[in-house]
């Protein structure tokens, strides 16, 4: 089967075009009397909320086509860079607004996946984004509450190298704070609000979770992912559900962005979304 691969595609309403509120597409061809259609692998690009680009990652995105034959899309969001008003939670809200989209049964798209069962991949700080739209954040950024059908869709996230506890990062690494942090949420002494190591379930769902942290990240340690996987696996202790939530913490051992690109990675990923689909 061919791959086809569909480029810029805007979820924005605006008239306007805006590279950074579309996204790409990629999927195997098949007939359409294929149905049911396959589940939706999304992945969220990383870049400390500064740089990077859908483009950046088409070849994860077609090796991911390849090694689970699902449809997968790649959006961008808004960055932030110095002096453009850009902080957190518009990257978020962003992803939150293509994640509607795509849930939508928008008739614009081609019916090659299901809107109702989706996986998505959060890495390096996508996966704060993700965590701050799946996690009960109404306290403080109530434009990130997800719809009651996107919660139901959501059938796995797997989260690599990410960005949770923003104090924890800055006691590790406190350059961080000039570096691209104040950038993104503007300069404060704490960041304790935006901990998404620290929230709620939204709802009790069935929803697995798979925490990744590779070994040689010297970008982003251990800490953070440990205490991500740490605080899900409390809020789901006390239930019969807390077979859903997974960590990897030693089957990598490359940098921060390289691990992306191993075949490790790829089997990782592939073995977590497989297992949920049989």
């Amino acid at each position: 089967m061919a791959l086809i691969q569909q480029n810029d595609i805007p979820y924005h309403l605006d008239p306007s075009n805006d590279p950074f509120r579309e996204f790409d597409l990629y999927y195997h061809s098949f007939p359409v009397k294929e149905v049911p259609f396959p589940p939706l692998i999304c992945f969220v690009h990383g870049g400390a909320w500064r740089s990077e680009d859908k483009c950046n990652h088409s070849d994860l995105a077609r090796n991911l086509v390849s090694q689970t034959s699902f449809p997968v899309v790649v959006p961008n969001y808004r960055l932030s860079q110095k002096g453009n008003g850009v902080v957190h939670p518009v990257h978020a809200q962003d992803v939150l607004q293509f994640l509607h989209f795509i849930t939508s049964n928008n008739s614009t798209l081609p019916p090659v996946f299901d809107p109702h069962r989706i996986y998505l991949i959060g890495h390096s700080c996508s996966a704060h984004m993700l965590a701050s739209i799946l996690l009960d954040t109404s306290a403080t950024t109530p434009v990130l509450t997800p719809s009651p059908v996107l919660l139901d869709a959501v059938q796995g996230v797997i989260l690599s190298e990410g960005i949770y506890d923003i104090d924890l990062l800055l006691n590790d690494f406190p350059n961080y704070r000039s570096w691209f942090i104040a950038d993104a949420f503007g300069d404060m002494p704490s960041y304790a609000a935006f901990n998404v190591a620290a929230l709620s379930l939204r709802n009790l769902n069935d929803t697995k979770w798979l925490i990744i942290h590779s070994t040689g990240d010297t970008l982003v340690n251990n800490s953070q992912s440990q205490a991500m996987l740490d605080h899900l696996r409390a809020l789901y202790r006390d239930t019969d559900t807390s077979h859903l939530v997974q960590g990897n913490m030693k089957d990598l051992n490359d940098e921060h962005d390289a691990l992306l690109s191993t075949t490790t990675y790829l089997h990782i990923v592939k073995e977590f979304i497989e297992a949920r689909v049989r």
